[in-house]
């Protein structure tokens, strides 16, 4: 399950702001496993050198002893949410498939100690 804070500086935190928050946040429970806590902060700042308005979508995720984060700035307050939560889409199925990889890996070289095939044990990396 994913409880999701939001936080807004310098402008105002609308319901319907919060409801596409959540609505675009909700779709990372597929990727998640157990309880998962996001916390949003959304900002419109002001940089010397940019005109206009300048939106920033932070998104910290803490889930299983892990922690995630992903910042965007643009010009649309939507996009920078939708950035930010792809951000971190990305950052959980690279992590998924890292952690994936890894375990395969070991368990192929268990598999080959097994069968005799190798004598190099997977757990010391020695033969």
């Amino acid at each position: 399950m994913l409880n999701i804070s939001i936080k807004a500086t310098s402008i105002e935190n609308t319901p319907s702001l919060e409801e596409y928050t959540h609505k675009r946040l909700s779709s990372l429970e597929k990727r998640l496993t157990g309880d998962a806590r996001a916390y949003v902060e959304l900002e419109r700042t002001t940089n010397h050198h940019k005109q206009g308005d300048v939106f920033r979508a932070e998104i910290k995720l803490d889930t299983n002893g892990q922690q995630f984060f992903a910042k965007f700035e643009g010009e649309d307050l939507y996009a920078a949410i939708d950035e930010a939560k792809d951000m971190i889409l990305r950052e959980l199925t690279t992590t998924k498939d890292k952690n994936d990889t890894i375990f395969r890996r070991g368990a192929r070289s268990v598999k080959k100690m097994l069968k005799g095939i190798s004598k190099r044990n997977p757990f010391t990396s020695k033969y």
